[in-house]
């Protein structure tokens, strides 16, 4: 099959698509992909992109993609973060056409994350094709802006649920990420339209490389929990401030922090302010070492604001801790929690209980290595049978496959 990615983010910033794009390869697929600048998660467009012109590369020897300019997230305030918006949606009209001109596709993938105005483009694409239209969703306007604070206005709100109708509307195929999807989307599209496609972890790291001795060092002596993962409004970072507070007391637990986001600099100042040495931000580390780190873990931690439409959103993150084949601990609520819990792959407080999630920490570090194990081993199991990359670029082959033919 002939597919063509359009996303607003694509490597070298880190999200799913990347690897899931090499997995629809290795399954003997021809993937292109159409993107802007990266600029994710600092707001700055990355070192060797110039912010001005199209470009063209070659990622993983075998996918070809197209960046179009945009303007930069910036601190990602509102208004930047609009205007980022804006700029990729009109970028992506103009240009995309133009660079796939010659090129012919059976289907057009949308990759779904804020901001979901990034489907204009791609919807538009798919009709220049006639091409299959699919919505990879994994966020769900308009209740995510409003949970996270982003738009307020009731108005407003109202004009992002209309849109969203009409975005729902052109396409053939909806893919939600979560089962908990199913009656937001609903509400806005045919459901007929809807089928359940959660989100694979990364395509297996086979080899680990040393850590920087910076690195090591930070595991060494302790029984670590690493959070791996962007630092943004949702994750709630106030909540692993707090929890490693009430543990500064226990000195052989060291709360580890790897990745940026538009709060990392907020979770600094409260670590700084409440004098922790207790946790540890590395900030953004190459993908290279994160198998590594994996491994280094004493158990990983995935944490999200206490708001409906976040209990209704999987982190990817817990894909990618159950690969890892470790004891997962988590502070948030709805379909993340329930994963965490049928599967018997860790242990989980409501979101922001940071008291919680302190003793439930304090747990995971006294047990015994056996039990730590069984959590780790149950995880792996069911991302194997669930989650698993190759596995799942063949499942959505199908499902395209099967809904071209009744389209």
């Amino acid at each position: 099959m002939r597919i063509l990615v359009v996303s607003q983010y694509f490597w070298p910033e880190s999200f799913i698509i990347n690897d899931f794009a090499r997995s629809l390869v290795l399954e003997g697929h021809s993937v292109t992909v159409v993107t802007g600048k990266p600029n994710y998660p600092t707001g700055r467009i990355w070192p060797g992109y110039g912010q001005a012109g199209t470009s063209r590369e070659i990622f993983n020897d075998n996918i070809e993609v197209f960046r179009v300019p945009l303007r930069p997230r910036g601190r990602a305030g509102a208004l930047g973060l609009a205007l980022n918006y804006l700029s990729f949606v009109v970028s992506g009209l103009l240009h995309f056409p133009r660079l796939v001109r010659n090129r012919s596709f059976d289907t057009v993938l949308f990759f779904g994350v804020s901001p979901m105005t990034a489907a204009i483009p791609a919807a538009f694409l798919a009709w220049r094709k006639k091409a299959h239209l699919a919505y990879w969703i994994q966020d769900l306007w308009p209740d995510s802006l409003s949970a996270t604070g982003m738009v307020t206005n009731r108005l407003a709100l109202g004009m992002v649920s209309l849109m969203m109708r009409a975005i729902y509307s052109r396409a053939d195929t909806l893919l939600l990420q979560s089962e908990a999807f199913w009656e937001p989307v609903a509400i806005s599209s045919d459901v007929r339209k809807l089928v359940y496609f959660p989100n694979p972890a990364p395509l297996e790291e086979f080899t680990e490389e040393p850590l920087p001795p910076e690195l090591e060092a930070v595991f060494s002596d302790c029984f670590s929990i690493m959070f791996a993962g962007n630092l943004g409004r949702a994750q709630a970072v106030e909540t692993i401030v707090e929890a490693a507070r009430q543990l500064r007391d226990q000195p052989q637990i060291r709360l580890v922090v790897v990745g940026t986001g538009s709060e990392a600099s907020h979770m600094q100042t409260m670590i700084s302010e409440r004098g922790l040495d207790n946790i540890v931000l590395t900030g953004l580390v190459e993908r290279r070492w994160m198998p590594s780190l994996f491994r280094r873990a004493g158990a990983l931690l995935v944490t999200l604001k206490n708001e409906p439409i976040l209990g209704k959103v999987v982190p990817s993150k817990i894909q990618a801790y159950m690969q890892a084949g470790k004891p997962i601990i988590g502070a948030l609520n709805g379909e993340g929690a329930r994963i965490i819990e049928a599967t018997g792959s860790g242990l989980v407080v409501a979101a922001e209980d940071s008291a919680g999630l302190a003793d439930s920490i304090l747990t995971l570090s006294t047990m015994p290595v056996s039990k730590l194990e069984a959590m780790g081993l149950a995880g792996q199991r069911y991302f194997e049978a669930n989650f698993e990359a190759r596995g799942m670029a063949r499942r959505l082959i199908a499902i395209l496959e099967t809904r071209m033919g009744v389209r």
